[in-house]
């Protein structure tokens, strides 16, 4: 008999077992996350601030003396503040599920029961990042959607990509979910977790210098916006948050609002992040994970 079919279906019995082995681990986090209750408390809290924003939004509207259009420019400006106070709570609970991923683990000794098992360390690499990612997305999807409906509702102002916006938060929180994870590779929980948190504060504001910059006509500040996206691209997916959720051109220039002092706001951008960024945050996931492969799979237990 030939070896080159049972060569190819031993490689398939190992990629079936490999599958199974990502799903159990990412069936297990995901069950992990909802039994935690801090999460439940975030969710409750998360449709506190929907109401009490909605409430908000409307009594502004219902005293506000300034035209319609102003009005709608006033809302989406306050509605990417509130985007941007989720995008932060999202930023801290991908940091919270992603630290203690593979770290916690360790430390407990669990890894070394877990990979008794015919089950290989980038399963447990994938299959946690999977089952905390899904985490991520669903609260993402679902708190972004409900308080742009929300808003909707008492003000009657509804984005252009309501929907685009609330996938752009998911993204930027699977990459600050990818960097925990490949922090918890090697450090501990708190290390991998404070360190993760201080990265993200450092490159929304080296976002900002950088878009100052690039207005203003400094290279070096541009320079130094554009490397801080290449290390860490949480920017580019805050960016496309931004836009999505921007009154549409028209209204903008209709009212004026073209000019360098109002681009320098960290809470506008002239234009969504190109294909090329999009791209290049996919791939920065891709390999950020593969990365923790390699160190988890170099590690000692």
């Amino acid at each position: 008999m030939s070896r080159a079919p049972i060569a190819a279906r031993a490689r398939r019995d190992r990629l079936s077992d490999d599958l199974a082995g990502i799903a159990t681990i990412a069936r297990l986090s995901l069950f992990e996350t909802l039994r935690r209750r801090l999460l439940w408390a975030l969710v409750g809290l998360t449709l506190l601030l929907v109401v009490v924003t909605a409430w908000a939004f409307q009594r502004l509207l219902e005293a506000s003396p300034l035209p319609t259009e102003e009005t709608q420019l006033a809302v989406s400006q306050l509605l990417v503040l509130v985007a941007f106070m989720f995008s932060f709570v999202l930023a801290m609970t991908a940091v919270f599920v992603g630290s203690p991923a593979i770290a916690g683990e360790v430390e407990s000794g669990e890894a070394l029961a877990i990979l008794a098992r015919p089950i290989r360390r980038a399963d447990v690499v994938l299959g946690r990042w999977l089952g905390f990612g899904i985490v991520v997305v669903a609260y993402a999807m679902l708190a972004g959607l409900g308080e742009i409906g929300a808003v909707a509702l008492t003000t009657g102002y509804l984005p252009p990509h309501p929907l685009l916006a609330a996938g752009y938060v998911a993204l930027e929180g699977l990459v600050l979910l990818t960097l925990a994870v490949l922090l918890s590779t090697r450090l501990g929980v708190i290390t991998g977790g404070a360190i993760a948190v201080v990265l993200f504060g450092i490159n929304w504001v080296m976002g900002v210098v950088g878009a100052a910059g690039a207005i203003l006509g400094n290279d070096a500040i541009r320079t130094a916006g554009t490397l801080s996206r290449l290390i860490m691209p949480t920017d580019v997916a805050w960016r496309g948050a931004i836009a999505s959720l921007e009154p549409p051109a028209a209204l903008l220039s209709s009212l004026g609002r073209g000019s360098a002092i109002f681009a320098v706001n960290p809470f506008y951008t002239a234009a969504a992040p190109p294909a090329d960024q999009l791209a290049y945050t996919g791939a920065w996931i891709v390999v950020g994970l593969l990365l923790a492969i390699a160190l988890f799979s170099r590690r000692e237990l």
